[in-house]
């Protein structure tokens, strides 16, 4: 008995040349497809995995496959051909068959051979066609059908001299079939249909050709076939004449998209402008969306013209602006003028042109203008329209029949007048995802929404490109949408990926590119370099190595090229990129300029940014840490510009803040790390007065971890410092816990000495006595909330010594703060004593922040002494001055203590003051605060009698302060709970909760 085996087309088992009925399991199929395939080499598991099992290896498991190959050798087995033999070891599986028993390899010889016709004959179909479990985007799979592909194209080119091409028809045709969108089998066969004499028969297959690619993918054929077809048509013509006959109505506009989307507030502004006798300039970058719009606008108004539509493309074949003359040419005989009888001259055909469009209710459409320049010759000159002197005609007038221009153009063209700009921007994510639905069908996108959405994002919102990625996608059915989402997340590859027939996202960047000037060009490839999602002009200057006046005009120029989006308003423009169009800028800075080119002009932008947040952030009031800094360049800036840019160093962090995180993560990821932990350090103060926590903890986080890798102490150690802080005091909004990688996660105060304990060594290491006194002021923190004050008292002191010893006054009124804070209740006298000083320091170092937490202190510390009135005071001028800096932190604080004074004294205001601190604590995470809040309030609850909302409220606090770790508030607030319990008839519950709270409070 002898097996023969067929993979070129339907798989296919014979047995002495009788057909064998195939095993029914699709993995056995898939299994003996890939075998076939491999030839006799063996294939690994782990291959056969992604070969058959594509998409669920992870989920599958290796043991699958020797099940499956288990099943096939039994099955192989049956037939008694000792030739064939499946074979296996460590490496994996192989397929031994006998001479000549696959059509793959008689396919191989014959075309080895000089035999392509020979070899086609062998072909019946896509490779395994019917086979559902082989990956088809394999390599395996793939060099096959490109091999097929390839002969049948070669026996194509040969068959016309062969005298054969009615021979290879059959085969190039039943190719062009399967892939309808593969324009050089397309092209093929188009001129094989015209070498065998049926040149009409090539004519109507391109007409069906163009209807499908415009009807499933919004897509004109490619040059290669569009060439073709202009050779076919200038045969067909050959030797013919033309009648140029009676003036004409002409109809060029282009079609119109089927799926077009959107837009509809500018189609609404193009036809009101177009009614009131101006001319929309529709203006945007490459890939936008201007034709698009246009051509569904001007058909839209098209029953408004019924004397005709021109159109014309104004960017050259080569990108060049258009001839205007050449373009006269086309329309003079498009409205019937006998082109022997069309003048020479611009001047004197653009006089023809507007004489023959007077009166006449004809629309113009000019498709990509360079500038005012080149349309001033195209535009009509009839009375009430842009070319004519005077106004344009308004809304509500009649004029009489006239034609009309619709312009579309990257630039604004503001100089033409009676112009009416339309600026076309990204369209969102809801129309975005709706074009792409409408490209690929409901069905596959419904099935992917998350996919789908990551491509939207991905494309930008830019119509061209979510256009090319619906088409990549149409064109291959078998490929998930998240496959495509996957390769557009690699931003080296998006770009080429997004690249399908004769459309490219790159390629209408590359205008906008060409037109720049040489400085111009080089400023745009290196601002396309930076993470930043904006930035401002100074920036672009420090990354250039420009004065700021020369990168301003760049910037117009990026502006004017629509390769730059401008963002904010004057004083405080910014400019951003479009991703796509970073991405264009970040290709041409590798092409273009050497890695040290690029690293220099990063270093400047870095150290701009990190020169002025230096001294931003020393007039900010906020937590009175050491200020230490490290090695890392500064890029100065001109006096004047810093004066101005620093006038109020909050609004700078506002508008910067984004950009100073982004520098921080790139400088970490480019190695460039003392300037990603001080730029990183910079913004402490800021993100704490403005509650900005997650963004601090998470850059700290992300550039402490390039520190450590590369063995930079100082920066390890200032970094840690400020995610001890803001980890202490704040809670993750994911609710991850307060965890830094020192802390054990569950109690915070607890950890927090931990923590401490390492950042004091952490800053001994380095010899910085400034971050060791900060250090010990935390590890006082700890002491005091496990109630361990006289160690924590012991830390203070050292601290305050430490501080005064190496010129930090922040540290003193920080120690002063802690010591007073120790004494607690104890001591009042001290604990005033201290606080006092604390004013004071705060003061000195101008630190309003501090000045107002001192003042909040000792506003609750005058209220515990009896002095009501003063502790009033005092706490409502430090909620004041938090109110003013848009402080949450302690404007919460200063209302937590209000409300115990409040409550304490019987003042109705004390539940609505605590209503508010709680309000604050739950949107700013302040664990804290939040669970102090809820404490207040279930004490009100209970002195109220709503035993069941005390209950709540103190539960609540008590899992809280639990977290938090801190035993004397929690004491408290388990004495409460247990009063609690116990007016809600829990005796058993009060009992349990007042025994832990005597417990903690015996705890010394």
């Amino acid at each position: 008995m002898k097996m023969t085996f067929g993979l070129l087309g339907p798989l296919t088992v014979a047995v002495d040349s009788v057909p064998q009925t195939l095993p029914r399991a699709t993995v056995l199929r898939g299994l003996l497809g890939a075998l076939l395939l491999a030839e006799g080499e063996r294939l690994p598991v782990g291959r056969l995995l992604d070969l058959v099992w594509a998409g669920q290896a992870d989920r599958v498991g290796r043991g699958a496959v020797h099940t499956g190959m288990s099943r096939l050798r039994t099955w192989l087995g049956r037939f008694g051909d000792e030739a064939v033999a499946l074979e296996s070891d460590a490496q994996g599986y192989r397929l031994v068959t006998g001479p000549d028993a696959v059509d793959l390899g008689r396919f191989r010889r014959l075309a080895a051979d000089g035999d392509p016709a020979g070899a086609i004959g062998l072909r019946r179909g896509p490779v395994l066609a019917g086979v559902e479990r082989i990956n088809r985007e394999d390599p395996l799979v793939t060099s096959v059908a490109d091999e097929v592909r390839a002969t049948v194209l070669a026996l194509a080119r040969a068959a016309p001299a062969a005298g054969m091409a009615r021979t290879a028809v059959p085969a190039l045709t039943a190719l062009a079939e399967e892939h309808p969108f593969d324009e050089p089998v397309q092209a093929a066969l188009l001129e094989l249909l015209a070498a065998d004499g049926r040149a009409a028969e090539a004519l109507r297959r391109f007409q069906a050709l163009r209807r499908r690619l415009s009807e499933e993918l919004g897509i004109e054929p490619g040059e290669q076939v569009q060439n073709v077809f202009l050779a076919l048509l200038a045969h067909d013509r050959e030797g013919a004449h033309t009648d140029p006959g009676p003036a004409r109505v002409p109809s060029q506009l282009p079609r119109d998209l089927p799926d077009f989307t959107g837009r509809d507030e500018q189609v609404r502004i193009v036809l009101d402008a177009l009614a009131a006798g101006r001319v929309p300039v529709i203006a945007g970058m490459g890939g936008i969306g201007k034709t698009a719009l246009a051509v569904h606008a001007a058909h839209r108004a098209a029953a408004d013209y019924p004397d005709g539509r021109l159109y014309a493309d104004l960017r050259g074949a080569d990108e060049t602006p258009a001839d205007p003359a050449g373009v006269l040419a086309a329309f003079l005989r498009a409205l019937g003028a006998d082109p022997r009888e069309i003048p020479a001259s611009l001047e004197e055909r653009s006089a023809l042109y507007r004489t023959l469009l007077a009166g006449r209710r004809t629309l113009v459409l000019l498709d990509n203008a360079a500038g005012e320049q080149q349309i001033g010759p195209l535009l009509p000159g009839t009375p009430g329209d842009a070319a004519g002197t005077g106004d344009a005609v308004g809304a509500g007038d009649h004029p009489g029949p006239r034609p009309a221009v619709l312009v579309t153009s990257r630039a604004a063209l503001t100089a033409l007048p009676g112009s009416r700009l339309v600026d076309l921007h990204e369209l969102d994510a809801p129309h975005a995802r709706t074009l792409l639905r409408r490209i690929l069908g409901d069905h596959r996108v419904a099935a992917e929404p998350v996919a789908a959405a990551q491509i939207v994002e991905l494309c930008g919102g830019m119509p061209l490109a979510v256009r090319i990625a619906g088409a990549r996608l149409a064109a291959r059915p078998r490929w998930t949408l998240a496959r495509l989402a996957h390769l557009l997340r690699d931003e080296r590859r998006r770009l080429d990926e997004l690249s399908a027939g004769n459309l490219a996202v790159r390629a209408g960047f590359a205008v906008g590119y060409a037109r720049l000037s040489e400085p111009t060009r080089r400023t745009f490839r290196l601002l396309g370099l930076l993470d930043a999602p904006d930035f401002a002009p100074w920036v672009a200057a420090a990354l250039a190595g420009i004065p700021p006046e020369q990168a301003e005009r760049q910037l117009e120029e990026l502006i004017d090229a629509q390769l730059l989006q401008e963002t904010g308003t004057e004083p405080h423009l910014r400019y951003r990129f479009h991703d796509l169009v970073r991405l264009y800028a970040r290709e041409h800075a590798e092409a273009a300029d050497e890695p040290a080119v690029r690293a220099a002009a990063l270093e400047r932008a870095f150290g701009a940014w990190l020169w002025l947040a230096e001294q931003a952030a020393d007039q900010v009031p906020g937590p009175c840490f050491a200020p230490i800094h490290g090695p890392a360049p500064r890029h100065p800036m001109p006096s004047g510009l810093a004066a101005a840019l620093l006038d109020d160093p909050m609004a700078w962090f506002d508008a910067e803040q984004p950009a100073l995180n982004a520098g921080a993560r790139q400088a970490a990821a480019l190695r460039m790390v003392p300037m990603a932990w001080d730029l990183a350090a910079c913004q402490e103060k800021y993100c704490d007065v403005r509650g900005l926590y997650d963004e601090w903890r998470t850059t700290h986080l992300a550039v402490l971890q390039a520190c450590r890798s590369a063995g930079d102490g100082l920066g390890t150690a200032v970094l840690t410092r400020g995610l001890i802080e803001v980890t202490t005091w704040t809670t993750p909004a994911d609710g991850a816990g307060t965890a830094v990688d020192l802390a054990d996660g569950s109690q915070t105060m607890v950890a927090l000495a931990d923590r401490a304990r390492q950042l004091q060594h952490l800053f001994e290491q380095v010899g910085e006595p400034r971050g060791t006194a900060d250090a010990l002021v935390l590890t006082a923190w700890s002491l005091v909330a496990q109630g361990r004050e006289r160690e924590a008292l012991d830390a203070g002191r050292r601290a305050l010594d430490l501080a005064a010893a190496h010129d930090h006054p922040g540290g003193e009124a920080r120690a002063h703060q802690i010591i007073a804070i120790a004494y607690g209740e104890t001591d009042l006298d001290r604990t005033i004593e201290h606080l006092t000083e604390t004013l004071r320091l705060a003061r000195l170092i101008g630190n309003t922040r501090f000045e107002a937490t001192a003042i909040q202190f000792l506003g609750a510390a005058h209220g515990r002494a009896g002095q009501v009135e003063r502790g009033g005071e005092l706490l409502l001028r430090s909620l004041a001055m938090a109110r003013s800096l848009k402080d949450r932190y302690v404007e919460a604080f200063s209302l937590l203590y209000l409300a115990m004074l409040y409550a304490a004294t019987g003042d109705g205001r004390a539940r609505g003051t605590a209503e508010a601190a709680l309000a604050i604590a739950r949107r700013f995470d302040l664990g804290h605060h939040l669970a102090q809040a809820l404490g207040i309030l279930g004490e009100l609850d209970l002195a109220a009698g709503d035993h069941a909302s005390a209950v709540a409220h103190l539960e609540e606090s008590v899992l809280v302060w639990r977290a938090r770790g801190w035993r004397s508030f929690l004491a408290e607030a388990l004495r409460a709970l247990g009063r609690a319990y116990g007016a809600a008839g829990l005796p058993e519950s009060a009992a349990r909760v007042l025994a832990e709270a005597r417990e903690l409070s015996d705890i010394r």
